[in-house]
């Protein structure tokens, strides 16, 4: 009996001492988010889900309700120190399709290999660029289908690239810097991008967040955007302004961005103005394809247009019921119009309404 009760308590004492060997290495962890989603025309909603047609949006026949994967994920992560003031860093992070049409369960996303000391954080391999890192806390519906990607451009997650990343500078200023390798990227042109931020975007330790960024080359546009965000009380108003031009046309045209988020009793009720007139952000990008029947055959075609104009009106609302879960509820408005054959013609509205459950593990 006692012999008994020694090995169960050695065995207990092994287990949580391989628990806390566990704790100080690698990190697993995940997010599981669906929404339910009513759209007119489908425009806006993730890529990849099941029933919309990505080549027909101006037939309207994409009009319905849809169930949406909002970038749910499974990944690692951690660090590990190996030298006095050096430490590695690494992350390995996959988007899982649980309500695609496609075959692709796994999709890439942030993964890289670094290491970090006093003079900054060097990572290599695929991540968010800098600029759109830059956006902060701005984007207050981030990773839905009223993300401000459907807007503006340069959202981009790359692979083949080195990111720096400085040491915080009077616990206020970081530099940062991305920059894809030439031959892996298909151009002989340098394609980077450069961002400065000062704050923080939690909005903790300090009460504001700007930050200034340019791309260049990038998804095959130079942009530069300023962000700007607010805590005042229990309110967070913040902006956005980007002017984008592609690369290979020399058009160049701005978007801009305004907000503001209340939480109230722990409701946290939000509401956004944009406006763009660049037309390369993904609502106007899908808003104008359309197919046509071309000696018996579906052509794939885009209707184009200059003198883009293209509002969106969001208004919603999330909670957080527990750590670990977040409820939320969205409604966005697109409408728009651009100069096509010499006359002004107006798109197509998209009315979107979102409910939907968002779980970290």
């Amino acid at each position: 009996m006692k012999k008994t009760l020694i090995s169960a308590s050695v065995a207990s004492v092994m287990a949580l001492a391989s628990f806390g060997a566990l704790a100080e290495g690698p990190q697993f962890y995940g997010r599981l988010d669906l929404s339910v989603t009513n759209t007119d025309v489908g425009t806006t909603v993730q890529s990849g889900t099941k029933g919309i047609n990505t080549n027909d949006f101006a037939n309207e026949n994409n009009s319905g309700t849809y169930i949406e994967n909002n970038f749910s994920w499974l990944g690692v992560k951690g660090t590990e120190n190996i030298s006095s003031g050096i430490d590695i860093v690494y992350q390995m992070e996959f988007q899982v399709e649980n309500t695609s049409g496609s075959g692709d369960t796994f999709k890439p996303r942030n993964t890289y290999l670094g290491i970090k000391t006093s003079a900054g954080t060097v990572l290599v391999g695929r991540n968010d660029t800098v600029f759109k890192q830059s956006e902060g806390g701005v984007d207050l519906f981030g990773n839905t289908n009223a993300d401000i990607d459907r807007l503006v451009a340069a959202q981009t997650r790359s692979a083949d690239g080195i990111w720096y990343y400085s040491p915080v500078i009077a616990d206020l200023v970081t530099l940062n810097a991305t920059y894809l390798m030439e031959d892996n990227n298909g151009s002989d042109d340098a394609q980077y991008a450069l961002s400065v931020t000062v704050g923080d975007k939690g909005l903790k330790k300090h009460n504001f967040y700007l930050a200034g960024a340019y791309n260049k080359g990038i998804s095959n546009v130079d942009a530069y955007r300023a962000v700007a965000q607010v805590k005042l009380g229990d309110f967070k108003v913040g902006g956005l302004f980007q002017n984008t031009e592609k690369v290979d046309s020399g058009n160049d045209n701005n978007t801009y961005f305004v907000n503001v988020a209340y939480n109230l009793n722990g409701v946290n009720l939000k509401a956004e103005y944009g406006y763009d007139e660049s037309g390369m952000g993904k609502y106007y990008g899908n808003v104008v394809k359309y197919t046509e029947v071309v000696d018996g055959k579906v052509v794939n075609k885009t209707l184009s247009g200059s003198d883009i104009e293209v509002t969106n009106i969001t208004l919603g609302a999330d909670y957080r019921a527990a750590k670990s879960t977040l409820l939320f509820a969205h409604y966005a408005m697109y409408e728009g119009s651009h100069v096509t054959a010499g006359q002004r013609v107006d798109l197509q509205d998209d009315n979107v309404f979102t409910v939907g459950v968002r779980y970290d593990f």
